[in-house]
């Protein structure tokens, strides 16, 4: 079997684990996270219903005046927990379920829940 191919299936393992012990409810929505090489994204979905409540990417996060961007994707994306926080306060959700995905918590999944947290949610 391929590497990539293996690595893909553990993934899929890993993220299937997760994904039965969490549910989104309307009142308590999931955060979900997806990391690329280049971004990330986040939203908070409703399982019940199937609807993406709110959204999140790192492509609305600008650098001021052209500024180079300090502390790289990790900095990033704690603002983007922020800025998803603040997205999640305007529908008046602050309780929400984090959803990890099958990726360690580590990095730049750490950043975006702590930003996430500082921004008021809870978890």
């Amino acid at each position: 079997m391929d590497k990539n191919k293996k690595n893909n299936i553990k993934q899929e393992r890993r993220h299937k684990r997760v994904r039965a012990k969490i549910r989104g409810t309307a009142a308590r929505p999931r955060l979900s996270v997806f990391r690329s090489n280049r971004g990330m994204f986040l939203q908070l979905v409703d399982d019940e219903r199937g609807v993406t409540l709110a959204s999140a990417s790192v492509l609305e996060i600008k650098p001021a005046n052209g500024v180079k961007d300090e502390g790289g994707k990790v900095a990033r994306s704690q603002e983007l927990g922020k800025l998803l926080a603040s997205k999640a306060k305007d529908k008046k959700i602050t309780k929400v379920v984090f959803d990890r995905g099958a990726y360690k918590y580590h990095g730049r999944v750490k950043a975006a829940a702590e930003g996430a947290r500082e921004g008021g949610l809870e978890f």
